[in-house]
């Protein structure tokens, strides 16, 4: 069996030891006699399970006390609704900067609960950037300023975080989470999908300030509300416990790899050879801002569009898969999280340099 290098935007790439791992554990996990699967989220085997990954997380995270981790089902896309449910209190006012297709959603979904004021926006160029942080206009009022700090589907980054003083800041951290250090002291709540750099979909990580849960809106579900999940550690009902125990693995692995600045050192690599082979062909382009290409999700657009199927499948007779641009986008996308190692941006870049060559 041979395994291709999968550009997926997620669900992504796992590490191969991740896999083999939990291949080897599937039907008796550490001599339980049962699958992970199996077991009940309340049993003292998934119990520990729990707790060493949250422990994992908080050491790779350097995640400071007072904030709560919740391992939560729903996706990123039910924290949309979550955040203004749980943050935008009695005045019911918040500010969100539009950057791109993720955060538009999570705008649509704010103004459901409250008043949404548009801090700043990227629309106008395309979302191809990120706003000059001395032109954000922020609300003295506003209950919390959202944010996406990478856009998965244009590939914009933030290169900074705006200055926010005492108001909270919220981050949909689903496809940068692990890539890189993080002084999480700075944010209210960060969430994220797990199927990016975490593990398999079906799981939702929120990292949230202690001071933040108890304030849901009246008439609040019980499901949506941070209190729920906080005081029943994440178990108010039955969690999504494989893609739990998975998303342990991967903290595992990442702690046996050097931590996360090990991880940014080799992301920021493969990113610069990627983004350099890129600027350095006239046969390829990227649309975005310098200072705001993401180090995880890189778009490039062919000098001739009519090319794009035969780059597609030339590129999947050598292993590459997944690289057709999101359908609102087009052109190509190459998503290299943390999972995807640096021999297999190496392999894209010798296709691309190939391909370029062959039809120039």
């Amino acid at each position: 069996m041979s395994r291709v290098f999968n550009f997926s935007a997620g669900p992504a790439m796992l590490p191969t030891e991740v896999i083999v791992q939990a291949q080897q554990e599937i039907l008796d996990w550490h001599g339980s006699g049962m699958s992970v699967m199996e077991m009940s989220h309340r049993g003292k085997e998934f119990m520990q399970i729990a707790a060493t990954a949250e422990q994992d997380l908080r050491e790779l995270l350097a995640i400071p006390d007072n904030y709560k981790v919740l391992f939560l089902q729903g996706g990123a896309s039910t924290q949309f609704a979550m955040v203004p449910l749980n943050l935008m209190g009695e005045n019911g006012k918040a500010d969100y900067a539009n950057t791109g297709a993720w955060s538009k959603k999570a705008i649509s979904e704010g103004k459901l609960f409250g008043s949404v004021n548009i801090c700043a926006s990227s629309e106008a160029d395309g979302f191809n950037s990120v706003p000059d942080y001395a032109d954000w206009k922020l609300s003295s009022d506003a209950a919390y300023v959202h944010i996406t700090p990478n856009e998965t589907i244009g590939g914009v980054e933030y290169d900074g975080l705006p200055d926010t003083g005492s108001v909270p800041l919220v981050a949909d951290m689903s496809s940068t989470l692990l890539s890189r250090p993080l002084d999480v002291s700075r944010y209210g709540v960060i969430y994220a999908g797990a199927q990016k750099n975490i593990g398999p979909a079906g799981l939702t990580i929120v990292i949230i300030r202690d001071d933040l849960i108890g304030k849901a809106a009246k008439g609040c579900p019980s499901m949506l509300d941070y209190a729920t999940h906080s005081s029943a550690d994440s178990m108010a009902n039955t969690p999504p416990t494989y893609s739990w125990y998975l998303a342990g693995l991967v903290f595992q692995f990442l702690k046996q790899k050097g931590g996360l600045k090990a991880m940014a050192e080799i992301n920021q690599r493969k990113a610069a050879k990627l983004y350099a082979t890129i600027d350095g062909n006239a046969f390829y382009s990227n649309p975005v801002a310098i200072a705001n290409r993401s180090w995880m999700n890189v778009p490039f657009i062919l000098k001739n569009a009519d090319l794009d199927a035969a780059f597609l499948a030339g590129a999947k007779e050598r292993g590459l898969t997944t690289l057709k641009g999101h359908r609102s986008v087009g052109g190509m996308r190459a998503s290299i999280y943390n999972a995807m190692p640096e021999e297999g941006v190496d392999t894209l870049i010798q296709y691309m340099n190939d391909f370029a060559a062959n039809n120039a």
